[in-house]
């Protein structure tokens, strides 16, 4: 049995329209901070396909009062840390630090979001910085796979698009093209501000009135997506400079928002979510077939991914996708076993426990149930929805996503 976990959690709307969320969390001696913008790779034109990403190097890059050496020096200084990331539909700054320095994560926080110059001698370099890193992706074939496999199966929509952008569009950012977007959507209505630990969410909330003061107000319409045109039934072959064959193939799944989000977490877990998943056990412990071996599923605010990712010997990918499309038929027509759910199911509330033992994952998943449902979902809800589960449930939910005749596969084989 899970015990259930007490926290004390609070909400705070400012009139600006910045959203503070936080858990205290009596039992730590930390905080994290972290600033939430809702932008990322899908809100960018074509043309400008990796500023998202550009702009996150870039916050870090001086502003008003600090230089980089002065941000990099910030926290680090005092025994914390400062990191940035940019997703699809959000872009996050984040703060961990002792929680005797909340003031000081959460001034600095402000200063690179809101308070940056973004000099132009640091623009020219960071994009050489940038270019690197893309090279860096393609040259890592069981990361590049993916953005090729999102490119093919949303050919007309931005969720197709690289994060990081393409070295061509990359090559001409310039500082115009980095402030503009910067404007349009660094605004306080655009803001989430969650963080966990040892804190008190009034001081918090005062924190954040002082510091963030944004020059801009936005010129954001709308930040709801529609979804272009899916492609499905299509297997496109590459050849490439690699050794082993890399395989992903998979299809539309569900968003986030669905009632059906925790049925097909458990089946992910089951049929290649750890060591004892179906694909694990049958691919690489029964029959040596794979090194890395696992099924995802990847959600977003109206649509969602589920596939299968694993590289092989290239001589074995057609014996592969006939052992792939065997196990995936089995879950439409078979239910999992009772003794194998609750398996299954313990692993994934386990997984999420242990995750949210950490601070700056708890204030993760503060943040990302706030931007996608509006609401606070406790660790404990969540693990009662995981129990509600049944057999059924994985099985309908397999019939109705795991249809390998609609699916995308991208073949990454070693050129001849």
């Amino acid at each position: 049995m899970i015990h259930p976990i007490q926290n004390t959690y609070h909400k705070t709307v400012l009139d600006s329209g910045i959203i503070i969320i936080s858990e205290k969390i009596d039992a730590v001696r930390s905080a994290a901070v972290g600033v939430w913008v809702k932008t990322g790779s899908r809100f960018e034109q074509v043309a400008e396909n990796g500023i998202a990403h550009f702009l996150e190097h870039m916050i870090f890059k001086g502003t008003k009062k600090r230089s980089p050496l002065k941000i990099a020096q910030s926290l680090e200084s005092i025994g914390g840390n400062l990191n940035a990331f940019t997703g699809k539909e959000v872009t996050c700054y984040f703060a961990h630090t002792l929680d005797v320095h909340l003031n000081r994560a959460v001034e600095v926080l402000s200063d690179i979001v809101c308070n940056s110059i973004f000099p132009d001698r640091e623009i020219q370099r960071e994009r050489l910085v940038v270019l690197e890193e893309i090279k860096s992706i393609k040259d890592t074939p069981e990361e590049h796979i993916f953005d090729i496999f999102h490119e093919k199966i949303f050919p007309e929509d931005p969720l197709g698009l690289p994060i990081l952008g393409k070295e061509e569009l990359v090559s001409r950012f310039e500082r115009n093209t980095v402030v503009d977007f910067w404007q349009r959507f660094y605004a306080p209505q655009n803001i989430v501000i969650s963080a966990a630990g040892n804190l008190d969410h009034a001081k918090l909330v005062a924190l954040v009135e002082k510091y963030f003061n944004f020059s801009s107000s936005g010129k954001i319409n709308s930040t709801e997506q529609i979804v272009g045109e899916i492609n499905r039934s299509q297997r496109y072959i590459l050849r490439q400079p690699i050794n082993q064959a890399h395989i992903c193939t998979g299809g539309q799944s569900i968003p986030y928002r669905s009632a059906d989000r925790i049925p097909l977490l458990v089946l992910n877990a089951y049929l290649g979510g750890g060591m004892s998943s179906r694909l694990f056990q049958r691919l690489r412990e029964k029959r040596g077939l794979a090194y890395s071996v696992y099924s995802f599923a990847d959600f977003y605010s109206n649509i969602g991914i589920f596939g299968i990712y694993l590289g092989t010997d290239a001589a074995k990918v057609t014996l592969v996708q006939n052992l792939l499309e065997e196990e995936m038929h089995k879950l439409t027509v078979k239910p999992v076993s009772p003794g194998i759910l609750i398996q299954v199911k313990n692993q994934l509330k386990g997984n999420l426990v242990l995750g949210l033992e950490s601070t700056s994952r708890r204030m993760s998943s503060l943040a990302k149930n706030e931007l996608y449902f509006g609401e606070y979902i406790s660790i404990d809800t969540l693990i009662k929805n995981i129990d509600l589960v049944t057999a059924d449930d994985v099985m309908r939910i397999a019939s109705e996503i795991i249809k390998p005749e609609n699916f995308i596969t991208v073949i990454l084989q070693p050129a001849a």
